[in-house]
């Protein structure tokens, strides 16, 4: 294949995973079939851009979508911190349009419905775009987002959000071409997406999956970015998600900020360079024994562990590491994944009250980028005795 991005044909080589089934691909039995992809990352030296090299079809991926944000705590905060900059920063009201791609179940956009700034959501997946039109009143499209999407709107943004979308994007160039077609000339993108440095250095190799074909630098985004006319003004590099950058783009940028230079110092001589990369699918065998040694211990020991959230790293984590056996089922937050099987393990998935009721021993944390909001919801599990397991950086229980 040929970079996503720049179209350079010599890709390496960093780590293959194997043949995996899709992330989120819930089963409504344990019996039912599911496909399986490979799945390997690998890195563009032209243009500094990890990827995957298998592109999954988009239909099979998004249209039965069960992950809605306002599920998270941690999210709506977030959410609701970065509206409240964008509205002071831009000076919003209610002449202005905000657009937000893939916007889900209208977790941010809501907020700036709440003081009267028009927004337009747009997402494939039409039972969260029709929740986010009933119970957040986003007025929401249901669509992929692409240029000639763009083109059959007749409206120009002020902001457009991008929210951990980047990395889903199979045709880079014709979503950078469509979000600078819609931008208004002063306008905005606020971009926020997994940060691959957080990835390598963190070992989180769970973040690998069908649906993020892409893992970004400030690096990768610059070249993507200044290909089609927008420069990058400022990047934020925040914890969410276990480490993400929010970047700031715009087709005539008046100020640059230091945080742009600062950051690409940081990174020169890691994230464009091949040998950064070669170490860490070691790093990735050697986590993957830890965790597997460490709850084969626990199991001779007679303990009894459960998962805790059916999330997409979770599905990554249980079947490359080879862990499923080891767990009774997984409890998960979100009612429409509620009764599902995890894929390729097929455990069943139950409401986090499971938890209180059977009170297993212990809990593996399967999206441990919400371990501090699950502990502390879990509290009372904690008190009865109850330990979680966190699985990256390193393997530690609490």
């Amino acid at each position: 294949m040929n970079c996503r991005s720049c179209g350079a044909a010599d890709l390496k080589p960093i780590l293959s995973l194997g043949n995996m089934p899709l992330a989120n691909g819930l089963l409504n039995k344990p019996t039912d079939y599911e496909d399986t992809y490979p799945l390997e990352l690998v890195f563009c030296p032209e243009c500094a851009l990890v990827q995957i090299t298998e592109t999954v079809d988009p239909v099979k991926l998004f249209t039965d979508y069960k992950y809605y944000s306002s599920g998270s705590k941690t999210m709506l905060k977030s959410a609701a911190d970065l509206v409240e900059q964008t509205i002071q920063r831009k000076l919003l009201g209610e002449d202005s349009l905000v657009i937000e791609i893939a916007s889900n179940d209208g977790y941010l956009l809501k907020n700036y419905v709440a003081v009267d700034i028009p927004v337009f959501g747009i997402d494939p997946c039409m039972e969260i775009a029709k929740y986010a039109k009933r119970v957040n009143n986003v007025n929401t499209g249901m669509d992929y987002f692409s240029l000639a999407f763009a083109k059959s709107l007749n409206y120009k943004a002020d902001v457009i959000h991008a929210n951990n979308i980047m990395a889903h994007m199979g045709d880079l160039n014709d979503v950078a071409e469509g979000i600078a077609y819609l931008l208004k000339p002063d306008g905005i993108v606020i971009i926020e997406t997994p940060y691959v440095k957080d990835m390598i250095d963190k070992v989180e190799f769970d973040t690998i999956y069908h649906e993020h074909l892409c893992y970004y630098s400030l690096m990768s985004l610059i070249h993507l970015f200044n290909r089609h006319g927008m420069s990058i003004m400022d990047v934020e590099h925040l914890d969410i998600h276990g480490g993400s950058l929010r970047v700031t783009a715009g087709k005539s940028p008046k100020i640059i900020r230091d945080s742009v230079s600062d950051l690409l110092a940081t990174e020169m001589m890691t994230v464009d360079d091949y040998g950064y990369y070669e170490y860490f699918g070691r790093r990735v065998e050697v986590l993957k024994k830890d965790l597997f040694d460490t709850l084969y211990g626990l199991k001779l020991q007679g303990k009894r562990i459960s998962g805790y959230a059916a999330s997409a790293k979770g599905s990554i984590l249980m079947n490359y590491c080879g862990i499923g056996e080891f767990l009774n089922y997984v409890v998960d937050n979100t009612p429409a994944k509620q009764g599902l099987y995890t894929p390729g393990t097929h455990l069943k998935i139950y409401p986090p009250e499971k938890l209180l009721e059977d009170q297993p021993d212990y809990a593996l944390i399967l999206a441990w980028n919400f371990a501090d909001e699950i502990m502390s919801h879990e509290q009372e599990y904690i008190k009865r005795g109850g330990k979680f397991i966190i699985p990256v950086p390193k393997v530690s229980i609490l």
